[in-house]
């Protein structure tokens, strides 16, 4: 039977909203008041390639602009927490970075307020459910939230790892991995009092309310991610709303994109191309300033340097809001 087109998009539009609602469950909505300045995000190349992080921050600028927070992406493309790579990882040029190499150095001289650190996707190497390799994410997980604390007196908030699309990426036993290594996470905020935002089983539900009326979604040029594991920009737009709503921003959950969020701004899109340009730069000077060991990746600018285009940048931007 033919459905007619307003139908179909009826449906999906129920399907998503149901996908989406039981994101404002067990969310701990604690706002960023005054005294929060520096908000690090830590991660992998989902992470460091920060559309996320730009949408987070234009929408809180735009919606708290007298609130001078600075959004700093430090996350770092193939790095795990579990120390595991394969033995082949990009056909033998290096293996993954571990971020047991680089956190104490990346907290002495942030020094934040707030850490979001998102793993996972790497930590399962892309094969099938092992115990092993369980107990070396648990290991590193453990590790990085204890570590966070004892390091800092920042609030810290994992974050569980986006989905595998085996549509795009055809591991069919990957989303398993993906699935075990979330619902540990989200044990943790039971039993240990961790904060965990959960962009992982909301992203799947999102995924499944498509295909329900949409089987080759993954080929419209909007599905979350285009390879499987990188989200495309509405993948990012998603774990932005997420993030945003675990932290009080609950009016986020209205918009398609972050376009729409900002459309209330007369120069909104002006501020969006700046803060894209800011983090950029920033990014890549803030992980060549701390030091990795991941060959391949740009060199930033020195960090001094870095900073004052920043101040131009941030300057722009305040004089654009006040239009």
């Amino acid at each position: 039977m033919n459905i007619p087109v307003f139908l179909k998009k009826i449906s999906l539009y129920s399907l998503i909203q149901s996908a989406l609602c039981f994101l404002s469950f067990s969310i701990q909505a604690k706002s960023l008041d005054s005294s929060i300045h520096k908000v690090l995000f830590l991660g992998n190349s989902i992470t460091y390639a920060g559309n996320y992080i730009t949408d987070i921050e234009t929408y809180y600028f735009t919606h708290h602009p007298d609130q001078k927070i600075e959004f700093i992406n430090l996350g770092l493309p193939s790095e795990t927490v579990s120390g595991l790579s394969e033995p082949n990882h990009a056909n033998g040029l290096f293996s993954r970075p571990d971020l047991h190499e680089r956190l104490h150095r990346v907290l002495e001289k942030v020094k934040p307020d707030i850490v979001f650190a998102c793993y996972g996707m790497n930590d399962g190497i892309y094969l099938p459910f092992d115990s092993i390799r369980f107990e070396k994410y648990r290991e590193g997980m453990i590790w990085l939230h204890d570590t966070l604390l004892q390091a800092t007196a920042a609030r810290v908030i994992i974050v569980t790892p986006s989905v595998c699309d085996t549509l795009k990426l055809p591991i069919p036993f990957y989303p398993v991995v993906l699935d075990n290594y979330s619902n540990w996470l989200l044990q943790q905020k039971k039993s240990a009092g961790w904060e965990v935002a959960d962009v992982h089983f909301p992203m799947q539900a999102y995924l499944a309310a498509h295909r329900k009326v949409d089987a080759a979604f993954h080929m419209d040029g909007f599905a979350l991610s285009e390879d499987g594991v990188h989200p495309n920009e509405t993948g990012h737009w998603f774990i932005a709303k997420v993030l945003l709503n675990y932290i009080g921003e609950k009016e986020v959950m209205d918009y398609a994109n972050i376009r729409q969020a900002i459309a209330f701004c007369k120069k909104g899109t002006d501020i969006l191309a700046l803060i894209t340009q800011k983090q950029n730069t920033m990014k890549d000077a803030w992980l060549t300033d701390t030091g990795h060991k991941r060959p391949q990746m740009n060199k930033g600018v020195p960090i001094k340097e870095a900073r004052d285009k920043e101040m131009v940048i941030n300057e722009k931007i305040r004089e654009l809001i006040k239009d």
